[in-house]
């Protein structure tokens, strides 16, 4: 019986033991944890598409440029207002109002990929030593720079427009500017139709530009 009782003693003790701070904080984080995993997730939700330009035109495999850098075609970084910079498509609702496409990002800035874009279109067409610059540092016998007026979605005529201001400066010679334009019209509203028209009109544009640089018109 003594035993019994000592034993007895021993658990209403136990269970009379108060915690400590330090547990007390532990339990109620581990159960605040617990509430919020149900309720929000921290991670960021991946979007349903991203959005990448892909040349149609490419120089062939093998296809080899070789020459001095000042004799080359250098491609420099497009300037674009703050709407293109950053990876969101920017969609026109009307003249002053500005959205962005739903479930639909770049997978790099589009004004970074319509420069790698325009420069492997100019090795396609021309034949010729391109490279694409960062900065005007770069020197070359042809630079062709500009500015990347509007890419993406305009809600008014249901079309992607892609439109790029081209400056073009030889050695030796005057800065030439022309303004290029590309509209792909009847589009849906929706991430999977915008992308690929983009990717279109992107290409139509680098085109056009090609054609100039090398006719020199």
């Amino acid at each position: 019986m003594k035993t019994r009782t000592t034993m007895g003693t021993a658990m209403k003790l136990r269970h009379k033991t108060p915690i400590s701070g330090g547990a007390r904080a532990a339990m109620a984080a581990l159960v605040l944890t617990g509430t919020l995993s149900g309720c929000i997730s921290l991670a960021p939700k991946t979007p349903d598409l991203l959005l990448r330009l892909t040349p149609d035109q490419t120089a062939p495999a093998g296809a080899q440029a070789t020459g001095k850098i000042a004799d080359a075609i250098v491609v420099l970084d497009p300037e674009s207002d703050r709407s293109l910079d950053v990876l969101r498509v920017p969609v026109k609702v009307d003249g002053s109002t500005i959205s962005y496409l739903k479930d639909g990002w770049w997978i790099e800035k589009p004004t970074r990929q319509f420069r790698s874009l325009l420069a492997e279109t100019l090795r396609a067409q021309t034949g010729q030593l391109v490279v694409e610059g960062g900065d005007f540092e770069v020197t070359g016998k042809t630079l062709i720079g500009g500015r990347l007026l509007q890419m993406g979605y305009d809600v008014p005529s249901s079309s992607v427009v892609v439109r790029f201001d081209a400056i073009r400066t030889e050695r030796g010679g005057p800065l030439v500017t022309h303004r290029f334009e590309a509209v792909v019209p009847g589009v849906k509203a929706e991430a999977a139709s915008v992308a690929p028209a983009l990717n279109k009109a992107a290409n139509d544009v680098a085109g056009q530009i090609a054609a100039w640089v090398k006719t020199g018109g």
